[in-house]
């Protein structure tokens, strides 16, 4: 295939047709499940001291002769399992955008790629630092506060399924939250807004960060505030990046358009 003037088009600018698109997107399924699988396989034996580690920072927070239970007789084995499964896919989360990256590279321009793959590179260390945050920050505060607020004679005996939940459910929104400057980029790059438009409704994303945070965290202030103020903060690191990625796009876009 070649253009008007006899120019011959890369392979990868070629169109495809759509039965192609479809194969070459089932491909790219089979190897995410593929990665998904391989991950399972080495985390799943050790399943149940990933559980105990999970677990650490509220047991440490339980009086001495106190732990978790199981009120479910199938508990002990699909906690530890369902731990394993979502701990395969995070671990697999670099290969699953990779062969996104690989379906939709074909499509961009050069300047875009430049930038969408440290985009979704960065996109990968944040989600990681989100969950981190949760379970080093935020777990300590959060269960030592609702240790400590029951009435006195309650015993506290957490079950492992419910305690799962809950910290797989601070997982994800906080590496979902810390996802916020790769978001603001985006919506920058795409034109759907400019930095000086983000900056003058600061007010709005301030309150919408605690209202965020009061849907995605269990009702207390603590945690509340410990999700909304970071996504404050990596709001303005947005912006402040988005305005680089802007200015860099404006000087591809008047390269390209200068070059004959």
């Amino acid at each position: 295939m070649s253009d008007p003037g006899n120019n011959p088009i890369p392979p990868e600018q070629q169109e495809m047709p759509l039965i192609e698109h479809l194969l070459e997107l089932r491909n790219r399924l089979l190897k995410m499940v593929l990665a998904v699988i391989v991950c399972f396989a080495f985390i799943y034996p050790f399943a149940n001291d990933l559980y105990l580690w999970l677990s650490l920072p509220l047991r440490e927070l339980l009086p001495v002769g106190q732990t978790m239970i199981a009120t479910d007789i199938t508990s002990p084995f699909f906690a530890p399992l369902k731990l394993a499964l979502v701990l395969a896919v995070f671990a697999a989360i670099p290969v699953i955008l990779y062969q996104l990256w690989s379906f939709v590279a074909p499509g961009l321009y050069a300047h875009e790629k430049r930038l969408a793959f440290p985009l979704l590179f960065t996109s990968v260390i944040l989600f990681y630092a989100g969950a981190a945050f949760a379970y080093y920050v935020v777990f300590p505060l959060v269960f030592g506060f609702f240790t400590a607020i029951g009435p006195e004679g309650i015993v506290e005996l957490p079950d492992i399924s419910s305690y799962l939940n809950f910290v797989l459910k601070m997982f994800f929104a906080f590496g979902v939250a810390f996802e916020i400057p790769i978001a603001t980029v985006l919506l920058i790059l795409t034109g759907a807004t400019t930095p000086q438009d983000l900056a003058a409704k600061r007010p709005y994303v301030v309150v919408a960060c605690f209202i965020i945070g009061m849907l995605l965290t269990p009702p207390d202030i603590i945690s509340q505030t410990l999700l909304a103020v970071p996504m404050w903060i990596l709001f303005e690191f947005g912006i402040l990046f988005g305005r680089l990625a802007y200015r860099r796009v404006d000087d591809a876009s008047e390269g390209e358009s200068d070059s004959p």
